[in-house]
């Protein structure tokens, strides 16, 4: 007998994660909060470019539906740095031409949708807000947003899949024994901004780049689109001397913006509008636990961990929670009294780890990436794992480019690595000597 699915949420993990259950043969029902963003014009302002990289890119290969993303992607082959005298460096992301590819998350989510409707055994149902999850006999509840006409659907299997706020998980929550909750917000918040293409649609920047305008306390990045634009997104603290509630008028706005960052001023034509108009959005961090329940619902993607987007792995998290569930679904011949489980005990330390990560990496990025000896200290690990690389792979390669480690790894690695670094970073006279045979000596001492 078809086996029945409910899936709560079709942003990129739930429309993701309905292809992977229907060619599994399972029939799937999306409840989607919001309209159809493919049919209804979507406000801007409220969404930061997405990166995909190794982890994402292998969640969409294991459905067949990488090529018809990578159609919407621009490679960005490394960090473009902005510094405020008007000078920049770039420092590349991996060897060999790796990348991160910057992708719109509506373009991808809508992208998602089209392949996810384009199975059989796939509906999605749009403006249909979840009320209720019922444990006991697995009937979820929904309104919807026009009519207030409720729905009530019964299933073998459920998975919230809508978002860091979900509705699905509070559901559970309240009839849960013991649930453990924790959210936390960075003091920073952020607002999109644009920098639109030049004469005849070229990019006014790099093209395969990130750029980044880092500035200690705060920042602004920059990524491509396909259409000759950059979006960008001001990250900066809400209160303080230089925080979004100085910003009030427009000689304000425009003082702040020629003084830290003067070079990006000239391509943003729109400045003044787009501050003004889009919102300032608050960053958060989600951590819960248990995630499975009665071994028939399962809270996946930001749902189960939301994530700050400074280590651009939140998606590529999501996206690796349904390959590791497809993986689980194939080992345990689809005994979900099993899959549920075990999913929940490899993905949990996984995705507080990223978390943590991501919280490091925003400062890593607006304090670090602009000073002199940080640089030395990665062109020192960069040149060892050329040399050494079954000795030393860098935490960013091993989180970005290296889907077989696992983040939990990755993080207890990298922390060991960077304790090895510290020494070195203390050596007498390393600004000179960093390539020398004595510092990689010195370094094979320690791994």
């Amino acid at each position: 007998m078809e086996k029945k699915v409910t899936i709560v949420g079709a942003g990129l993990v739930g429309s993701l994660l309905s292809i992977y259950l229907a060619k599994k043969g399972y029939h799937v029902n999306i409840f989607e909060r919001r309209p159809d963003m493919r049919a209804t014009q979507m406000s801007a302002g409220k969404s930061i470019n997405l990166a995909l990289s190794d982890r994402g890119w292998r969640g969409l290969a294991g459905v067949g539906i990488a090529d018809e993303i990578k159609k919407i992607a621009i490679p960005m082959y490394g960090r473009f740095i902005h510094h405020k005298d008007g000078s920049n460096a770039y420092q590349p992301y991996g060897k060999d031409k790796q990348a991160i590819y910057s992708v719109s998350r509506a373009d991808i989510n809508m992208k998602l949708m089209d392949l996810a409707e384009k199975q059989k055994n796939v509906k999605i149902h749009f403006d249909k807000r979840c009320t209720a999850v019922n444990r006991n006999d697995l009937k979820a509840s929904f309104e919807d947003n026009n009519t207030k006409q409720q729905t009530e659907t019964q299933s073998d299997l459920l998975f919230g899949a809508d978002g860091a706020f979900a509705a699905s998980r509070l559901s559970v929550q309240l009839q849960a024994d013991r649930f453990e909750y924790n959210q936390h917000y960075i003091d920073c918040g952020y607002k999109e901004l644009i920098i639109p293409p030049g004469e005849g649609g070229k990019f006014q920047l790099e093209e395969n780049a990130l750029h980044i305008w880092p500035r200690g306390s705060f920042m602004m990045i920059a990524l491509p689109n396909p259409d000759g634009n950059f979006t960008c997104t001001l990250f900066l603290p809400f209160e303080g001397e230089k925080s979004f509630s100085k910003l009030t008028t427009d000689a304000d706005i425009k003082q702040f913006f020629e003084r830290e960052f003067a070079d990006a001023v000239p391509f943003m034509p729109t400045l003044l509008q787009d501050f003004k108009q889009n919102p300032v959005s608050s960053l958060v961090t989600v951590k819960c636990f248990p995630w499975t329940f009665d071994n028939k619902i399962a809270l996946i993607g930001d749902a189960a961990h939301a994530i700050v987007p400074f280590y651009g792995q939140g998606m590529n998290c999501g996206f690796e929670d349904c390959v590791v569930l497809n993986e689980l679904i194939d080992k345990h011949k689809e005994n979900w009294d099993l899959i549920l489980p075990e999913y929940q005990s490899l993905r949990k330390p996984d995705s507080d780890a990223i978390a943590d990560l991501a919280i490091a990496n925003f400062v890593e990025m607006r304090d670090k990436t602009a000073d002199p000896k940080f640089l030395l200290q990665k062109k020192i690990e960069a040149r060892f794992s050329e040399k050494h690389p079954e000795k030393w792979i860098p935490l960013y390669s091993m989180v970005t480019y290296s889907p077989h480690i696992r983040y939990s790894t990755a993080m207890k690695e990298g922390a060991k690595q960077q304790a090895i670094m510290d020494k070195i970073m203390a050596l007498p006279d390393i600004e000179n000597k960093w390539s020398s045979i004595e510092v990689e000596n010195e370094i094979l001492k320690y791994v």
